[in-house]
């Protein structure tokens, strides 16, 4: 299904960002937040792992529940799975898309890669500690 991602930032992820390592980080960095009618049609439920594609990459995902979002909106915190997620272009403002990034998401079995795995997949250095 099609879907249009937003980005941004949440209080778990915030008080947790110095431990980009720690299990709190993870799980709330590497969730994929929908709309629960949405989540129904696609037949998956909470703690299901999905994948996540966009025109600059594709991730694996947890998925949750959030009543908040409209149908056809999807939410995921700033951090290194989102990062997977956004494009590069800037429009001249040094600042990438972080809002309404189109989406396709689909069930999967693949299992939620690790926060190191995904900064070696883009070249990067895990995060220390």
């Amino acid at each position: 299904m099609n879907f249009l991602l937003n980005t941004g930032r949440t209080i778990r992820q915030g008080s947790s960002v110095e431990r980009k390592n720690s299990a709190t980080y993870r799980e709330e960095a590497s969730a994929v937040s929908m709309n629960p009618v949405d989540m129904f049609e696609m037949m998956v439920e909470q703690g299901d792992r999905v994948r996540v594609k966009s025109g600059s990459g594709e991730v694996v995902m947890w998925v949750r529940p959030d009543p908040g979002l409209g149908r056809g909106k999807v939410f995921v915190c700033l951090g290194p799975y989102a990062n997977h997620l956004i494009g590069t272009e800037t429009h001249g403002t040094g600042m990438p898309d972080f809002k309404s990034t189109p989406v396709s998401i689909e069930p999967t079995e693949e299992p939620v890669p690790s926060v190191a795995v995904l900064m070696r997949q883009c070249g990067g250095v895990p995060y220390e500690g």
